[in-house]
């Protein structure tokens, strides 16, 4: 039990690092996606003359957003999820078929991590329509942006997903082996193991 909670640890510390720096990029994306929206509200609205490029780029933002967001929802059981019925049955019961649940959402993950990566593959092939790197303002040829840089945020997303699901599995099996032990804190914030 001494590995797991040692593992744990780290793990803990490793996805506390990951997540902070995804929370901090996921701030920037939404902050550079209500400044994209608003010029092409002003354009579109004021101007009367729609830009082509910001409604794919605020998806693109987006996109990246949720993928860096959602293992810390995760993590924090910021999902919806039903519990009243493992609630209602036994404690060691009730443990079992969460650990079981967590189990199963992890060979969804890796199934979906896999799938990323090859849409992420797929994406080197395509070029977005309206989302150009403007090369041309210094002399160069204007690059099309690849859509797998689209793309990358669902696999680093379901990557970042399994290594929360990993720790959940673990804080899983420690507290059932130990219900007195403690969790190690996770940014300030105490993850139960239910």
């Amino acid at each position: 039990m001494t590995a797991i909670k040692g593992l744990l640890h780290l793990l803990a510390a490793v996805n506390s690092f990951l997540l902070r720096i995804g929370r901090f990029i996921a701030g920037i994306a939404i902050g550079v996606m209500v400044i994209i929206i608003l010029i092409q509200v002003f354009f579109r609205y004021i101007l009367g003359n729609a830009l082509p490029w910001p409604d794919e780029a605020a998806r693109f933002l987006m996109l990246w957003m949720t993928g860096l967001i959602a293992p810390t929802a995760y993590r924090n059981g910021g999902f919806v999820s039903i519990d009243m019925v493992t609630e209602a049955m036994p404690r060691r019961i009730g443990e079992l078929v969460i650990l079981f649940l967590l189990i199963v959402a992890m060979g969804v993950l890796m199934y979906g991590v896999s799938a990323g990566y090859t849409h992420v593959n797929s994406g080197w092939l395509f070029a977005s329509s309206s989302l150009k790197i403007p090369l041309g303002l210094i002399g160069m040829q204007t690059v099309a942006i690849k859509l797998a840089w689209m793309y990358m945020s669902l696999a680093i997303g379901l990557f970042l997903l399994t290594l929360v699901n990993i720790e959940l599995i673990l804080r899983a099996i420690a507290h059932m082996a130990d219900p007195d032990w403690t969790p190690p804190e996770t940014d300030g914030v105490l993850i139960r193991a239910e």
